[in-house]
């Protein structure tokens, strides 16, 4: 309840106040606490070092008006001088010292009236107390000036790393954005050029053919460029593709292909970045059930495990290669290279906690696991 009370507060400065004048007010908010510190340090000195006269209350109560007219006249001051700007360090040094007795007649009336004391008789320099007072407020200005501007001059540096930094993961989104529209540039034509070289050679020989092919293209585009430069899709729009994906490829291999798509109601709106799944199909297809006579079957699946969404693209094709090693997965085989850039993707989206890995499928054919955090 505190914290929602404090974020409304924040939230109505924010909306009342200028930006510029509500950072003052966050500033000056932050430099209270260490404020408070050094006034009640000064009270116990002058009570329990320069043996003042009078009750510690009294001595803290004078020290806390003194500190706060010291720092309410050099945040004024400094405004005279040097306005929104930076001071000149030595300057600001130099005008805290000077303003020091002022604000210590200042700070040392105010403190009076409350305490209902004659102000002449408190103001008066009548007393080596007084004199020692004015030493140590010139004293304590200086270091506490230095604290306050140190505190300041690390706030300005911390501000400008975090908006370098802030720039710099900006530059790197752009970079990234630009590799992952390469990377997708080289998977997406693959699909297409293969379909309108089918096409044209049904146009010839079987016309309605080529036209319920031509059709399942138009479908499949559709879809895909609403939702394939976009920077995530759903798990429904994915498989709504890889539907239409191998539909066309199911007109062209006719009874050589034979293919299911098991996605649960409950991962229908599961967010995932495009263009995952086909490059996974067209590899099955290209290296598995197209060089094999009889063709044979892919079954896309998609399952929660934990916080992970296990994805998996099973054939019953050639299967994998007998020397091959799933921790090699780097490649410049023709083969590998679709493989690559999806794990060059998963890497640069989701980070080491995504995953891809191939393994053999019993009897035959090879199964393709793919692994992505569940984004909440």
């Amino acid at each position: 309840m505190n914290n929602k009370f404090l974020h409304q507060i924040q939230t109505y400065l924010q909306s009342k106040l200028k930006s510029e004048h509500y950072q003052s007010l966050v500033g000056v908010i932050g430099d209270m606490p260490r404020l408070l510190a050094i006034n009640l340090a000064c009270g116990f000195g002058v009570h329990y070092i320069l043996h003042a006269r009078g009750k510690l209350f009294e001595h803290i109560v004078f020290s806390m008006f003194i500190g706060f007219s010291a720092y309410l006249l050099i945040k004024i001051f400094k405004r005279l001088f040097w306005g929104a700007g930076t001071p000149n360090t030595i300057g600001f040094y130099i005008m805290c010292i000077v303003v020091a007795p002022l604000a210590l007649m200042v700070g040392m009336s105010i403190a009076a009236l409350a305490f209902n004391y004659p102000v002449p008789d408190v103001t008066a320099i009548k007393s080596p107390y007084l004199l020692s007072s004015i030493a140590m407020t010139c004293i304590v200005s200086f270091i506490a000036a230095w604290s306050f501007w140190s505190r300041a001059r690390i706030s300005e540096l911390q501000a400008a790393a975090e908006a370098e930094k802030a720039k710099n993961a900006a530059i790197e989104k752009q970079a990234m954005q630009a590799q992952l529209q390469m990377l997708q540039a080289q998977i997406e034509p693959h699909m297409l050029f293969n379909t309108l070289a089918n096409l044209q050679g049904l146009i010839a020989i079987d016309p309605p053919r080529a036209q319920h092919m031509l059709a399942q293209l138009i479908v499949y585009l559709r879809n895909t460029l609403s939702s394939s430069r976009a920077e995530q899709t759903t798990l429904k729009q994915e498989f709504t593709l890889m539907q239409a994906y191998l539909e066309l490829l199911a007109i062209r291999m006719g009874k050589r292909l034979q293919y299911t798509l098991d996605l649960p109601d409950e991962l229908q709106q599961t967010p995932i970045a495009p263009m995952l799944l086909q490059p996974l199909v067209e590899n099955a297809i290209k290296h598995g059930l197209e060089p094999k006579m009889e063709g044979g079957s892919i079954h896309v699946v998609a399952e929660k495990q934990g916080s992970q969404l296990h994805l998996k693209v099973i054939d019953t094709g050639l299967g994998l290669p007998f020397n091959y090693d799933d921790s090699k997965n780097v490649s410049n085989a023709a083969n590998n290279i679709g493989n690559a850039n999806i794990r060059e993707r998963l890497l640069a989206l989701y980070g080491p906690q995504a995953s891809l890995s191939l393994q053999a499928n019993q009897p035959e054919g090879a199964i393709a696991h793919l692994n992505i955090p569940i984004k909440e």
